[in-house]
């Protein structure tokens, strides 16, 4: 198996990112973004599915959370798509019921290199600290459409925000590490179109 990685650099009038991804990692992060809240989900993201995680991230803060938000989760995509290349066996789907506490999130992902998003999310609270919390679809889609998967998040219970969201992200950690992980079954990539 070749050496899973990549990392990516983007840097626009508004933020600048430097990212390494390790998707066969052991679950380590380490994260400087000047946004707490989006610190603690990756954290959590990298340790639930076994990633290795560095993200170096500075943006216009001072405006709002949004760009640098959307562009962590475009680079985020980017990784993951360089990482995983053609996609040579790999399981391709993956999926998880997480719950925490009162809240149950399913999320599916299906690598297919069609980007598309099905976000049932519904958060009672706009805010959490100083994190807004509308920003939570706009770094999913973002992912998403650079990942080049099809994700779909359903809240099926829960009430309190922190732990919706935090369940969709260690959710979507689980399936993404169930996705890219390898299955010497497969020959080539899983689709009979010989592409993904």
């Amino acid at each position: 198996m070749k050496n899973r990685t990549s990392t990516q650099i983007r840097k626009t009038g508004e933020t600048e990112i430097e990212l390494t991804l390790h998707v066969d990692g052991s679950g380590n992060a380490e994260l400087t973004t000047g946004v707490p809240f989006l610190e603690h989900m990756l954290t959590l993201f990298a340790r639930h599915g076994f990633f290795d995680l560095t993200v170096r991230a500075t943006g216009d803060l001072p405006v709002d959370a949004h760009h640098l938000v959307e562009d962590l989760g475009l680079v985020l995509g980017d990784a993951f798509r360089e990482a995983l290349g053609e996609k040579t066996g790999i399981r391709r789907y993956g999926s998880s019921l997480l719950p925490m506490d009162e809240t149950l999130v399913m999320v599916a992902v299906d690598l297919s290199g069609r980007p598309y998003l099905g976000l049932d999310l519904p958060l009672p609270s706009s805010r959490l600290g100083n994190f807004e919390t509308e920003l939570v679809e706009e770094f999913l889609r973002a992912f998403t459409n650079r990942a080049q998967c099809t994700l779909h998040i359903r809240l099926q219970a829960g009430s309190n925000t922190h732990h919706m969201i935090e369940a969709a992200f260690k959710g979507l950690a689980r399936a993404l590490d169930e996705a890219t992980s390898m299955d010497k079954r497969v020959t080539g990539v899983p689709s009979t179109k010989g592409i993904l």
